[in-house]
């Protein structure tokens, strides 16, 4: 009776150690897995939140877009307004001239109205006056009679100073009786024009 009464505490005190054990080992489990499970969802908010960040700082930059496009019409109107000092320093054609030779300086020797049909070569000479950083200037030359335009020439020049710019119209042959007329032109623009008579004299 003695050991049955010894063995059955024993027994009895094993299974509450075994059930205790058990319970804790449950326990330990339990925490791990449920632990992950919250900082797994942590980061899952954390990533959600610095997605919208960069989608704050993408307004930005329309704004920074915007302002250079302001200070860029300004800055076009600026040459605008500097170069029309430039243009505009009293360059003007002053003389126009029509003669059968020109001097060294290709400016025509005696201004004529009059060639014979035989002239080979007329010469106008256009004197000009102020500077200009680039201009055109045109020669176009008529046969009043017929309204026929014989010629059109052109040159670029270039000026600080006064200076003589010279066209020629050339013929082999005779010229056909009657009147012409040559008109100046400075970048398209009519300036001036001179009238002359081709006849036997």
């Amino acid at each position: 009776m003695k050991l049955s009464a010894r063995s059955a505490a024993v027994y009895s005190i094993t299974l509450v150690g075994l059930l205790a054990l058990s319970a804790c080992g449950k326990n330990e489990q339990q925490q791990p897995a449920n632990q992950p499970a919250a900082s797994s969802t942590a980061p899952a908010a954390a990533s959600t939140a610095a997605k919208p960040a960069p989608a704050s700082t993408a307004p930005a930059k329309p704004a920074t877009a915007a302002a250079p496009a302001q200070p860029a019409p300004a800055s076009t109107a600026a040459p605008a307004s500097a170069a029309a000092p430039a243009a505009a320093e009293g360059f003007q054609v002053s003389t126009v001239t029509l003669g059968d030779t020109v001097n060294a300086d290709h400016k025509v020797k005696k201004d004529l109205s009059t060639f014979s049909p035989s002239q080979k070569t007329i010469y106008v000479s256009v004197e000009t006056t102020g500077s200009t950083p680039g201009a055109t200037l045109n020669a176009k030359w008529t046969y009043l009679d017929k309204s026929q335009m014989i010629m059109s020439t052109s040159q670029s020049i270039v000026a600080d100073s006064p200076s003589v710019t010279t066209f020629r119209l050339q013929n082999p042959d005779l010229w056909p009786e009657g009147k012409y007329k040559v008109e100046i032109s400075v970048d398209g623009k009519q300036v001036a024009s001179k009238s002359f008579e081709v006849k036997k004299i």
